[in-house]
Parts: C-alpha cells; sequence; structure tokens
C-alpha cells in the first residue's frame, strides 16, 4: 500500500527543526517501518501566522495550482490513503480532501484541532477550512487529550477518534543515563539548547550568571543526545507547547522533566511531581529539590524511560496507525 502524506504547517523537510517537524519524520518513519510505501504529495506550506487576508488569498492559489499538479501525477492513482499530519486554523489543509475525492480514497487526519471561536475575525477563511478538513476525515488520530474534546464534541457521526500518543522517530530507547552517579548538590549548570530571534534577549537575561550558564544554538540530533547524556534534568516550562518532542527525548534518555502543569504537557510529562504551578517560584523549588535528591531523580527517569519505551517510540505508533489503515486497504 502506499500512503500519500502531507504536512500544511511544516513538510519534514523544512530546514528548521521543530517538534512539528520531527512528529512528521517520526510519522513517516512509523509507516515505512510497517512495510507502507510512504509518498510525501507537497513541500507546500500554507501557514499564516498573522491573520494575513492578502497572505491568505495567495496560500489559496498555491493550493489550488498545487492541488492540480498533484492529480495530474500518475503517480497519484497507486494511492490508497491519504494522510495530513497537523490541520488547524492557521495551516489548514486545503489539498486533501480535495485530492482525497478526487482519487476517492480515504482521508485521515493526525493531530487536527477543532476552533469553532476563529470562525469570525482574522483567520475565519482559514478556520472554515480547516473545520471542513476535519468533517471530510474518515478517521482522525487525536494526539493531546485536550484536542479530544472538541474532536468528539464536533465529529461526523460516521467518523472515527483515535488516539495516538507523540511518537519518537527511534525503533529503540537510547542507551540510559547514570542516573544514580549524578551528585546530590545544590551546585548547578544551565546548558540552552537552540536558536531564534529571542537569542540574544535570552543571553542577555542569563549574563548574571556567568559561566554557569551556555547557550549552545542550534543542535543537530547528536550533539543534543550528548546534552542529554550529560544533564541531570531538562527545564522547560511549556507555556504553549501541543505537547513537545524534547520532553519526550529527555524522558527517553531517563531525565527527569520540570515544565509548567498544562494541558499539552500533561499527555507526555509523566511524573505529576514534575509538573508545577505557573510562574518561577514553583519551578524554581521543583528544580532545587531534584538537583537535590539523587534518588528522586532516578526514580522519576526511570519510570518516564519505561513509559517512552512502551508508548511512544515507532513500534507503538506502527501498530496504531495499520490498525486503521490497514482495515481501509
Amino acid at each position: 500500500m502506499t500512503v500519500a502524506f502531507f504536512a500544511p504547517l511544516k513538510s519534514p523537510n523544512h530546514p528548521v527543526p521543530s517538534g512539528d517537524r520531527a512528529m512528521a519524520r517520526a510519522l513517516m518513519a512509523a509507516l515505512r517501518a510497517g512495510g507502507k510505501t510512504v509518498t510525501l504529495t507537497s513541500e507546500l506550506r500554507l501557514f499564516d501566522g498573522r491573520g494575513d487576508a492578502a497572505q491568505q488569498d495567495k496560500l489559496f492559489e498555491s493550493a489550488r495550482q498545487e492541488t492540480a499538479r498533484i492529480l495530474a501525477n500518475p503517480e497519484a492513482k497507486s494511492w490508497r490513503v491519504w494522510l495530513t499530519y497537523h490541520n488547524y486554523y492557521k495551516a489548514p489543509d486545503l489539498i486533501g480532501p480535495v485530492v482525497s475525492r478526487a482519487l476517492n480514497i480515504p482521508y485521515i487526519l493526525i493531530e487536527s484541532s477543532r476552533a469553532r471561536k476563529r470562525l469570525t475575525g482574522p483567520w475565519a477563511r482559514f478556520a472554515e477550512q480547516a473545520e471542513a478538513a476535519s468533517d471530510a476525515a474518515h478517521t482522525i488520530f487525536y494526539v493531546t487529550l485536550r484536542d479530544s474534546e472538541t474532536l468528539i464534541r464536533d465529529a461526523p457521526q460516521v467518523q472515527a477518534l483515535r488516539r495516538l500518543r507523540p511518537v519518537l522517530a527511534r525503533p529503540h530507547l537510547p542507551r540510559g543515563r547514570g542516573l544514580a552517579a549524578l551528585p546530590a548538590s545544590t551546585d548547578w549548570r544551565m546548558e540552552i539548547a537552540g536558536d531564534g530571534p529571542a537569542r540574544e534577549e535570552v543571553a542577555k537575561m542569563m549574563a548574571p550568571f556567568g559561566d554557569r550558564v551556555r547557550l549552545h544554538g542550534l543542535l543537530d540530533a547528536d550533539a543534543l543526545a550528548g546534552l542529554y547524556a550529560q544533564a541531570s534534568l531538562l527545564v522547560w516550562p511549556g507555556v504553549n507547547e501541543a505537547f513537545g518532542i524534547n520532553y519526550l527525548e529527555a524522558q527517553a534518555a531517563g531525565i527527569p522533566v520540570v515544565a509548567q502543569d498544562r494541558p499539552g504537557v500533561r499527555d507526555v510529562v509523566f511524573a505529576p511531581m514534575c509538573r508545577v504551578d505557573e510562574g518561577p517560584t514553583a519551578i524554581a523549588k521543583a528544580i532545587e529539590h531534584l538537583i537535590s535528591d539523587p534518588v528522586a531523580r532516578r526514580n522519576i527517569g526511570t519510570r518516564a524511560r519505561t513509559r517512552i519505551g512502551t508508548h511512544h517510540l515507532l513500534g507503538a505508533a506502527t501498530e496504531t496507525l495499520l490498525d486503521t489503515i490497514e482495515g481501509l486497504s
């Protein structure tokens, strides 16, 4: 079976790393691990982050042209399922429903969200298309429990909803951390990975701490794995995170996480004591406790690592996806 794959928010080949790109790559890897041929149908990005009517006009036209190009491709006749990852009001799938209808193949969504309040305002036309795509889907795989609430509420009667946990693009867990060997100490160092327009602002904020803080900039997967291998904790508040691939990566390495107790974060940060109230005071207390308690770090890290190995690697995703897709062929 050949699966047509599309990611309107960000192509898996996009040059800028992100959780969306990582998840798209992981989904394609999971399907291939199950013996499926996966065709990336388009690199077109259908994202409007500002609610700009002119930008939306251009994207509608680009989607129309891309749809015509796809349908003119003889290989499209071999596709048996269309799968779109991440449809929402800022990046609706303007292509998949049209192509699926034209080819008479099932249309499936992964991580689609409904936002009826966006049907008015600057994203109204995009929100309408995101809702239409959700309505058209044979099956929607929801990634967070928060998304499932509106998907269940607004689902057409014939639509299937299934849970697919966030997935790492790896078949096995990485080598575990030696958490038991970490010293119990209030001394600390912070290694900051990542880059972007706020880097200078972050550097100024951290300047008073001197050489305790290092900014590494953008890191590839191997370099990031090296930081995880040396770390005692991952600290990332998770404000407005859909779920956060970095939480999965850290816990897969056996590292406890400190994050705010928010929807989305709850789906992937498993120890309740690691999910704290909003604000710097609660985060600081959690960091201080875990730095000074190596036994707690070890226990939390071990349990989280086991949970990742059971539910969030390629094998689990492959099984969940194929259980639905193979029934459609």
